[in-house]
């Protein structure tokens, strides 16, 4: 089969990187200025961990504001953990980067969003099977991430 470049998640590795950087630079020194953040993640994927009651209350995605209030902050390979302040009541939560659909700083009106691509079953019709891609039992499917500059424009107040 013929080789070929998968752009779309060289793009969402990198973008994951740069939302590790920017995490962990505000962890150790905080947050400059007016930035803040809009993170938006899928509350299904299964190392997400977060209270049963925002998990009740976001069954399937949740958005975090990270601006004022937030404590231990803590950033790693594969996503961030972090205390957020719901009605006076501290909650710890677990995010993994591979969970993200959206990540905006609309202070600099900065955002992007990842999209998730389910592959298709049907394999009858090869022109629309990614190319390189090779039939491996040791590796499960993973969905096909892509990400992609986003609009500010809901997020304005």
């Amino acid at each position: 089969m013929a080789r070929s470049i998968d752009y779309g998640n060289l793009m969402h590795n990198a973008m994951r990187g740069l939302i590790q950087s920017v995490l962990t630079d505000v962890s150790q020194r905080g947050l400059p200025g007016n930035h803040h953040f809009f993170i938006t993640f899928d509350t299904t994927h299964p190392d997400v961990a977060i209270a049963d009651w925002l998990r009740d209350r976001y069954p399937t995605e949740m958005t975090i504001v990270i601006q004022n209030w937030f404590e231990n902050l803590d950033v790693t390979d594969t996503g961030f953990s972090i205390t957020l302040n719901f009605g006076n009541n501290p909650e710890p939560m677990v995010i993994p980067f591979d969970a993200l659909r959206t990540f905006v700083d609309p202070s600099v009106e900065f955002g992007l969003r990842f999209e998730t691509h389910e592959e298709e079953e049907d394999d009858d019709d090869d022109e629309d099977a990614p190319e390189g891609k090779e039939d491996n039992a040791e590796a499960p499917d993973k969905p096909h991430h892509e990400a992609e500059v986003v609009s500010l424009d809901k997020f304005r107040k």
